[in-house]
């Protein structure tokens, strides 16, 4: 039986006299990884499928879907996944998860109905809401203190440099064939084995009576979790941005070679990596400097990029936004989850979740809409920038009263 000790700055797990180290928090790493397949891995493919189903009536609306959908239903159902982590457990959940995950993500292989494929991407989403939420929660549950900030931060690398892993494979198998890259979700069932064999179950320290009875839980601390979650909403547009955008940007300078561009995209995701990596070790600063400092990185990077006139400077500013970007995220994720006791952890864990990746699916939404209005990329790059800066500015306001008033 599991047992979780709960205090106001740490907790601790026993399950048959063990703790949670180093394997939990590699797995929990790896199968973090996994939603990032959904954002990555279609991109070098999205042609091949046009191609494809050239005659399928909408495939021109309907192969981009492909992509986004899975994001769309994670900002939809992380909520409602952290409701099913608080009330179910977190092992359990994940566990399905990863096995309807594999079953979702690899349905396109027998599939040649293109609405078909997109409703499988959607169950790819609603998978990938439970497998972020319960991840994050469990890292939460499993550590404290400088312990969870060092996994928190490495959460972000292991995604960060999982992304630029998952773009290279998806164009790899993609020459075998548009379909090749979709055997990659197979691998979510070889998470549900090492996830059922080798994380430890939690429960709340609370809880009484057997496991069938009826959980009541406490409500979600709104006042905790509003201002975190406003921020991480446009934090996730902010985080996206240079992700998405610096292919085209590039592109606008003249750089065509595939290579060139997954070179220069490579190296700012190496700098999202260095900047999650980096929060492990300045996370005693506080959220009241980092957010500020990551979020002001991002907004200079991102303005760089918009008003520059040479591939150089680009590559630059991508670096600097994308540092910017990796330090903020787990800053954010700190910010909203850090306080909250194990029988609201889930919920807020998932309310944040929905609204980072709400953030992302608008990201390039919006700034198609700012290109529209202002003539160009580099003007809509320019104003997402600023509002980085606008976020710095105001989250050192905000963060800086206090925190009874923030609420």
């Amino acid at each position: 039986m599991a047992t979780t000790e709960t205090t106001t700055d740490a907790t601790t797990v026993v399950v048959d006299g063990r703790t949670p180290g180093r394997t939990q928090g590699l797995l929990l790493m790896l199968i973090s990884c996994l939603p990032v397949l959904g954002s990555v891995l279609l991109a070098p493919i999205l042609p091949a499928m046009q191609d494809h189903f050239e005659g399928t009536p909408g495939a021109d609306a309907l192969v981009p879907v492909t992509l986004t959908v899975p994001a769309l239903m994670v900002g939809l159902l992380a909520p409602f996944a952290g409701r099913f982590v608080d009330r179910f457990g977190r092992k359990r959940l994940l566990v399905i998860a990863l096995v309807v995950y594999a079953l979702f993500g690899t349905a396109p292989l027998w599939l040649d109905a293109l609405p078909a494929i997109v409703a499988t991407r959607a169950g790819v989403g609603i998978t990938e809401a439970a497998i972020m939420t319960c991840c994050t929660t469990l890292i939460a549950d499993y550590f404290s203190g400088r312990e969870r900030d060092r996994w928190l931060g490495l959460q972000t690398v292991f995604t960060a440099v999982g992304a630029t892993v998952f773009f290279a494979a998806g164009g790899a198998l993609g020459a075998a064939g548009w379909q090749t890259p979709f055997w990659l979700y197979s691998v979510g069932a070889v998470f549900a084995a090492l996830a059922a064999v080798l994380l430890l179950k939690t429960a709340p320290s609370t809880a009484v009576g057997g496991p069938q009875e009826r959980v009541t839980l406490p409500p979600i601390p709104w006042d905790v979790l509003r201002v975190p979650v406003i921020f991480t909403l446009v934090g996730g547009v902010v985080f996206y941005t240079p992700i998405v955008e610096l292919p085209y940007a590039l592109d606008d300078l003249g750089v065509e070679a595939t290579a060139a561009i997954g070179g220069i995209a490579a190296i700012a995701s190496a700098g999202t990596a260095f900047g999650a990596f980096m929060f492990g070790r300045v996370a005693p600063r506080g959220t009241a400097v980092l957010l500020p400092v990551a979020a002001g990185l991002a907004g200079i990077g991102i303005v760089i990029i918009g008003v520059s006139p040479a591939v150089p400077l680009t590559a630059v500013g991508a670096v600097i936004g994308s540092a910017g970007t990796g330090l903020m995220l787990p800053t954010l994720l700190t910010w909203a989850i850090s306080t909250l006791p194990f029988e609201q952890r889930g919920r807020g864990t998932g309310l944040w979740t929905s609204a980072f990746f709400i953030g992302q699916f608008f990201c390039p939404l919006i700034v198609v809409a700012l290109t529209a209005i202002l003539g160009g990329l580099g003007g809509a790059l320019v104003v997402v920038g600023v509002a980085a800066l606008v976020m710095a500015g105001a989250a050192r306001a905000v963060l800086a009263r206090p925190a009874s008033a923030i609420a």
